[in-house]
């Protein structure tokens, strides 16, 4: 198990891309990470776009990043309202500065925007917000996944495969 001892922390809201969310949050487990869920409010029910629900394991606040390897942002629309809470900029700002792994996918690229992390690294994403990417000051990238350092993106659910692969060798390291 290549990720045993490791911790990874995903952030949610309503009308996630529900593989988007699942597809790395089992990966991982079956990796031996410990995975856990955060959003807005703590034992909470929050729905995919397509209907699947997940359960948060902690609120934003009860979080302490510092105990984390990694974190993941999932696409859909949640990122439009994950950028909006100023715990989740701040936990993607500690992960960036502290050279700790950062997933993101399809319109995740919103919440890196938000947090202002993005001036000179290599990304892709949706091409739906490639402009929002290459304003932000990234090299975007039409790829199904691009690793810049910690940095893992990619573009969509088809995508989720390479994704994957390249998240649990980026916990890994």
């Amino acid at each position: 198990m290549k990720l045993k001892n490791k911790k990874v922390l995903t952030v949610v809201e309503h009308d996630f891309e529900d593989s988007e969310l699942l597809y790395p949050h089992y990966r991982l487990q079956e990796e031996g990470a410990i995975c856990h869920i955060a959003g807005k409010e703590a034992d909470a029910i929050y729905k995919g776009k397509y209907g699947v629900p997940v359960t948060t394991d902690y609120s934003f606040e009860q979080i302490n990043i510092e105990e984390y390897d990694a974190i993941l942002v999932p696409g859909g629309w949640a990122p439009d309202k994950l950028r909006r809470y100023q715990e989740v900029l701040d936990m993607v700002r500690f992960m960036h500065e502290e050279k700790r792994v950062i997933g993101q996918i399809c319109h995740a690229g919103w919440v890196l925007i938000s947090a202002d992390i993005l001036k000179g690294k290599n990304v892709t994403s949706t091409p739906g917000i490639k402009d929002d990417m290459t304003n932000a000051g990234a090299e975007w990238h039409n790829e199904e996944v691009v690793v810049d350092g910690p940095l893992v993106s990619s573009r969509r659910p088809p995508d989720l495969p390479a994704y994957g692969k390249a998240l649990v060798d980026a916990i890994a390291k």
